[in-house]
Formats: structure tokens, C-alpha cells, sequence
């Protein structure tokens, strides 16, 4: 049976999709899955960070695949990598139009990274429409939020205005994420016990039980 293909899509630049890529490919291993990152965005930060990731642990650790393709390559590369790995996370890039629809059309689950901004969730529109006339799940995940800001409450009930799916789990604003996928790693990895890596974990549990 084929793996299942997570598409994380954001029409505004800098949202966070890398690092959410990041993370939620680590975490999704435990318990020895087999996972696959595809990297569509020309700024290349995915594949940056898992060359860094080889540089220090020699083969990036077994269970770990990793390929680049154009945003219409998506769609080929994805289904091929799902032939050997249980998931399949795709990094797009920000202002993709329709040159991204392949990497929705092939998706089971498309993840929103949202930051607890207005302009943040303006811009997020357009990847919804686009997913909704695909027909295809979305989870919207609150990134780099503060938990007390009261910004970030009146965007999860402007999402569920929308009739957007938001995940419970929300993603801190926290150096650790930067500090570790700079250096190859994953916040489970370097720090199993911090807030981060719970979070990590946390919104990895969700994504498991979207693609039930």
C-alpha cells in the first residue's frame, strides 16, 4: 500500500512551512516509519538543511528520504516516493499559484501553517480555495504563536469561521527551532523533553489521526 502524502502549503513567505517540514518529518518516524521529504521551493532551505543533516550523521540516519523536483515535478515525485515510505512530506514554495496544484492534487492531507497575524491569514486564502477545489483535507496549524497573545485566540476563531479544520496543537515561537534545524536536527531529536519537541509530537499524533 502507498505511503501517505502530506502537502504543506502557504501562499506568504516566510510562514514557517520549512520548519514545520522539518519537525513534523522527524516526529512522524517514531516508531519506525519510513519517511520521504520533497523539496519544490527554488530557495532549496529543505534540502539545505538535509545536506547539513548528512555532513554531521554520515547517511541523515536510515528511514529518511529526501528528493527535489519542480513544483510540477510534485506530483511524480511524490507518488514515487510513496512506494517505499510510509509518509511523504511536500515543502512548497510561497506565492506558487497554479504552478502548486500538483503538489495538491497528489496530497491526502494539505497543512497550513498560519501565523497570528491578519495579514497572515489574508494570505491564506488563496491556498485554501485552492485546496478546497481539489477536494482535499486541510489542517490548519497556528505557528510561532505566543500562548497568552490574545491575537492568536481571534485567529482560531476566525478560522473556524472559515470552516478550517485548526489543529489543537499549536507551534511555539521558539529559538530552539531555529537552532536546531540550522544545524540538521530536529527539536525531537536534540531536546526530547523540551515544550518543542512536545509540540512536535503533539501535531504529528494529529496528522496521524487526519490520515485514518
Amino acid at each position: 500500500m502507498a505511503g501517505k502524502v502530506i502537502t504543506i502549503a502557504q501562499q506568504k513567505g516566510g510562514s514557517g512551512k520549512t520548519t514545520v517540514t522539518i519537525n513534523l518529518a522527524i516526529a512522524l518516524r517514531k516508531g519506525g516509519k519510513r519517511v520521504a521529504i520533497l523539496d519544490t521551493d527554488p530557495q532549496g532551505s529543505l534540502g539545505r538543511w538535509f545536506m547539513t543533516r548528512c555532513e554531521r550523521l554520515g547517511d541523515a540516519k536510515p528511514g529518511l528520504g529526501f528528493r527535489t523536483a519542480s513544483a510540477w515535478g510534485a506530483r511524480y515525485e511524490a507518488r514515487e516516493l510513496a512506494k517505499d515510505h510510509d509518509y511523504v512530506l511536500i515543502d512548497t514554495p510561497p506565492k506558487m499559484g497554479v504552478d502548486g496544484r500538483p503538489a495538491i492534487e497528489i496530497a491526502d492531507l494539505v497543512v497550513v501553517p498560519v501565523s497570528p497575524s491578519p495579514l497572515d491569514l489574508w494570505a491564506t486564502e488563496p491556498t485554501l480555495e485552492l485546496a478546497r477545489g481539489e477536494k482535499k483535507p486541510i489542517l490548519v496549524v497556528m505557528n510561532r504563536v505566543s500562548a497568552r497573545a490574545r491575537i492568536t485566540r481571534e485567529i482560531r476563531q476566525t478560522l473556524k469561521k472559515l470552516d478550517c479544520k485548526c489543529a489543537r496543537t499549536s507551534l511555539g515561537n521558539r529559538v530552539l527551532y531555529a537552532e536546531t534545524s540550522g544545524n540538521g536536527w530536529s527539536v525531537v531529536e536534540r531536546r526530547p523533553k523540551s515544550v518543542a519537541a512536545r509540540e512536535s509530537t503533539g501535531l504529528a499524533n494529529e496528522v496521524k489521526r487526519h490520515l485514518v
